[in-house]
């Protein structure tokens, strides 16, 4: 099963994210990971939502969701190249003397720690999922308390044209 995913551009009104919701659940879709919010132009809102199925099953599930009232526009941004991030939110077991040691992981990440306790510390990390994953692996050992992710925040990339060579 792939992984797609899917933009959807809707009017701003209370109970559009039920109507697309209970449209997943009703084709048996899984939603990996919904975010939903203000765009560019005001009254609309943008979701993005990560879910697996066929290229068929998708193209399926898009004919439908432009059906529903609110529903703008459908993309599946995962046809294209696409920027994809996620913000984490990390809750690490850690005594202040491991700072340092805990500092030396989260830095190649470039992640940062944005709040130390006595006996815990958070780090904040984006990046695509495999980073976050990648990340959550490492700090496992010292003991996760408490882990927060978004989901998925992509746009398809700008197309840049190849300048024809000038002669």
């Amino acid at each position: 099963m792939q992984r797609h995913t899917i933009a959807i551009l809707v009017n701003d009104q209370p109970g559009v994210l039920t109507r697309v919701a209970n449209l997943f659940g009703q084709r048996g879709f899984n939603i990996d990971s919904i975010t939903v919010g203000a765009t560019e132009e005001e009254g609309l809102s943008r979701m993005i939502i990560t879910t697996g199925g066929s290229d068929q099953e998708i193209n399926q599930l898009m004919k439908q969701l432009i059906k529903l009232i609110d529903c703008l526009s459908v993309t599946n941004l995962s046809e294209n190249q696409m920027v994809s991030r996620e913000l984490a939110l990390i809750k690490v077991n850690a005594a202040p003397n491991q700072l340092v040691e805990l500092n030396g992981i989260v830095e190649p990440f470039r992640a940062t720690i944005v709040d130390i306790g006595p006996s815990s510390l958070i780090v904040q990390v984006t990046g695509d999922s495999e980073k976050i994953d990648a990340l959550v692996t490492l700090l496992a050992p010292y003991g996760i308390a408490e882990l927060t992710r978004t989901g998925s925040l992509a746009m398809a990339r700008s197309i840049v044209a190849v300048p024809a060579s000038v002669e």
